[in-house]
């Protein structure tokens, strides 16, 4: 029988501090240095480590900010936007909205203050 286990979430970048403020705006976490730590306990705790090189080719794992769940159509797309508007200010790249098909729905590719891509879902 195996047991649940924590995760963390290492994040490689310049700027330890700034892209932990960066996350914990956008996800309503708490700073806590070069970390962000979910208040309620129930989210992974997102960590932020200095490297040396800059980021040179696409994410091989990204984040997903979920913050259209359950809506579709024009209501999601609202949501959306209404985040990306949010999250403009405080450095992110909006990026291709990438509309619902068959499979999936309606998300927007977005990066954050180092180029890192993530997704409003």
């Amino acid at each position: 029988m195996s047991s649940v286990k924590q995760v963390q979430i290492t994040f490689d970048c310049a700027e330890p501090e700034r892209v932990a403020r960066f996350w914990s705006e956008v996800l309503g976490y708490e700073h806590r240095g070069t970390a962000c730590v979910d208040p309620t306990g129930v989210g992974p705790r997102l960590y932020f480590q200095r490297v040396p090189e800059g980021k040179v080719v696409k994410n091989r794992v990204h984040l997903d900010v979920r913050v259209g769940t359950g809506l579709v159509g024009a209501e999601r797309l609202a949501a959306l936007e209404a985040e990306c508007a949010r999250l403009i200010p405080l450095g992110a790249v909006r990026g291709q909205l990438l509309l619902a098909d068959e499979e999936n729905e309606s998300c927007l590719n977005m990066q954050d203050i180092e180029g890192n891509e993530f997704c409003l879902d």
